[in-house]
């Protein structure tokens, strides 16, 4: 009979997973929610611009939100590597390695970011160009924030493959929960590869369908992990006795 007992490093590392799954949704949410949606408008470089102006220290809030997110994704990555390596050592680090990626993705964003407030700022080798070309150039490094997130959602997404696929092997976590971890995640990965090969594939399946139905997995496993933590059945199931005749 062969039982993995669950140390007490990973039932703590599980419940700061669980705080830091949570604490990265209310980082999105605030940021993209309170800010981006009240700041950035579609289409419009110049309505954009100004609101950016006008707004200046909310815009730059935005910009520390994502580097708080980076530190908090590191934190999360390193609990889930704790939780999960005595499953599989090899897959929690290509998971481990994955999510970093993603979070990476994001030091881009945030240095996009900062780079389009620069073009809107008063330095004094601005005036070379027109106020609207600033505009349009601070517009698309914008956009390009954008474009740092869906070059970084597979490797997101394949992360939470990986890490479904450990849950369910382990048990730590409901398998039928984990079951869905691994459809919604691999979902997400088909998606970010279809788009990018297909730039029209959001005409399709729209955008937001790409990855919310992971990020729900992940907020629910989020408080899951928080509130319940690693479940006391969680090892490994014993071998059944030979029955010799």
């Amino acid at each position: 009979m062969t039982i993995s007992i669950i140390a007490d490093s990973q039932r703590k590392a599980a419940r700061v997973a669980g705080f830091t799954f949570v604490l990265s949704m209310v980082i999105v949410v605030l940021a993209n929610f309170g800010i981006n949606l009240r700041l950035i408008v579609p289409g419009n470089a110049v309505d954009t611009a100004r609101n950016i102006i006008a707004h200046e220290t909310l815009f730059r809030l935005n910009i520390a939100s994502n580097l708080i997110y980076i530190l908090n994704i590191v934190v999360l990555l390193t609990a889930l590597y704790v939780t999960l390596e005595p499953v599989n050592q090899s897959l929690a680090l290509v998971a481990t390695f994955c999510r970093l990626v993603s979070a990476l993705m994001w030091s881009v964003t945030a240095l996009n970011t900062l780079g389009a407030l620069r073009l809107l700022g008063n330095a004094a080798y601005l005036p070379v160009f027109k106020t609207d070309q600033l505009q349009t150039l601070a517009r698309l490094h914008i956009t390009s924030s954008y474009d740092a997130y869906y070059i970084g959602l597979p490797f997101w997404g394949l992360a939470s493959t990986v890490c479904s696929y450990l849950w369910f092997k382990s048990s730590y976590i409901p398998r039928a929960m984990a079951a869905v971890g691994v459809i919604t995640s691999a979902w997400c990965v088909i998606c970010a590869f279809a788009f990018i090969v297909f730039p029209h594939f959001d005409a399709m399946v729209n955008a937001d369908w790409f990855d919310v139905p992971m990020v729900l997995f992940e907020m629910a496993l989020g408080v899951w992990l928080l509130f319940k933590g690693l479940r006391p059945s969680g090892t490994a199931e014993p071998d059944k006795p030979s029955h010799r005749a």
